[in-house]
Formats: C-alpha cells, sequence, structure tokens
C-alpha cells in the first residue's frame, strides 16, 4: 500500500491498533514481572498463571489482575524503598 492511498481514517485506525498492541505487550511484560517476582506462588502455580494467560491472554490476565492479592509485603517493603531514594535524591537536589 503506497502511502497516497492512505486516508485520513486508515492512519487513525492504524495509529489505534497500534497503540492496542503495544498496551497489550506491556501488560504481558507486566503481567510477567509480578508473576516471576511473587514470592508467594510455587512454581506449578506461576506454571499454571503462564499457561493460562498463553492459552487465552485477555480473559487469563483479567483473571490474573482481579485475582493476584492487593499488596504483599514484599511490594510494600518495594514501595517503601523506593519512597526512601525519592526523598534521598530530593535532599541531594537541595544540597547542590
Amino acid at each position: 500500500m503506497l502511502a497516497y492511498e492512505w486516508t485520513f481514517g486508515s492512519v487513525l485506525w492504524a495509529m489505534v491498533v497500534f497503540f492496542f498492541w503495544f498496551m497489550l505487550i506491556w501488560i504481558f511484560i507486566g503481567v510477567f514481572a509480578d508473576l516471576f517476582r511473587r514470592n508467594d506462588l510455587t512454581g506449578w502455580a506461576k506454571a499454571g498463571w503462564l499457561l493460562l494467560i498463553f492459552i487465552v491472554p485477555f480473559i487469563g490476565i483479567l483473571i490474573y489482575m482481579i485475582a493476584r492479592p492487593k499488596m504483599t509485603e514484599q511490594d510494600k517493603e518495594m514501595i517503601a524503598a523506593a519512597q526512601e531514594r525519592e526523598q534521598m535524591k530530593q535532599q541531594a537536589m537541595m544540597q547542590v
């Protein structure tokens, strides 16, 4: 397809499709990272979640996001460490 054959609507539609594909890939990466970061699941449970997500991607991700515990101790520690790093950055900026 040549550039002069594209209409404004087709360019807009292509941008929307690209955005949703990019968003889907980003959600996959986020769910995989969260899944492998969790210490409360066994290896078989992680494998089960991965299998579900690969077989039925949209429904699998929705089920995982709904079924996942809201905040684990590890998540709280990560948030506290990130806030502490941010405070240290701000203090360093104030000293300069």
